[in-house]
């Protein structure tokens, strides 16, 4: 009788899940998709791999270049960038993100005072202390 009774609940467990994932997921709105698309990084004629990006150009948070000036939040009287509303909350909370190491010396910088550059042709950004340790650290890499 056990198996009698377990036979029709898999059956409707079945059948409530499979209806459940065979819908589709709701489609984003215009404005949505377009935000979405904002928040990419962007590789840009105007800034190459291995260029200097301005640091307002810059989602600190994901550390990519993103091809226009970003969302500024002032955080103990500097200056960081997000790329959306996420960023901008995260900032202040978390200071791994405000933090970078530089890849010359090893040390911590704080990013709203870095000398960034672009490392990748996606862009993909590091954080170095000044351009000398930068220009350093090209001549160690090349």
């Amino acid at each position: 009788m056990t198996t009698i009774i377990r036979t029709p609940l898999i059956i409707i467990f079945c059948a409530v899940t499979w209806s459940a994932c065979s819908n589709e997921k709701p489609k984003k709105n215009s404005q949505e998709a377009s935000t979405t698309k904002k928040m990419q990084p962007v590789a840009s004629g105007k800034y190459a791999k291995g260029d200097k990006v301005p640091n307002e150009t810059v989602c600190m948070v994901n550390n990519a270049y993103m091809g226009k000036k970003q969302i500024e939040v002032p955080h103990n009287g500097k200056i960081y960038y997000g790329c959306c509303e996420m960023c901008v909350e995260r900032i202040p909370k978390d200071k791994t993100v405000r933090e970078a190491v530089d890849p010359y010396t090893g040390k911590t910088v704080d990013k709203a005072n870095a000398y960034i550059v672009m490392i990748s042709d996606e862009g993909e950004v590091a954080y170095f202390e000044n351009e000398e340790n930068y220009k350093k650290f090209l001549t160690q890499h090349s």
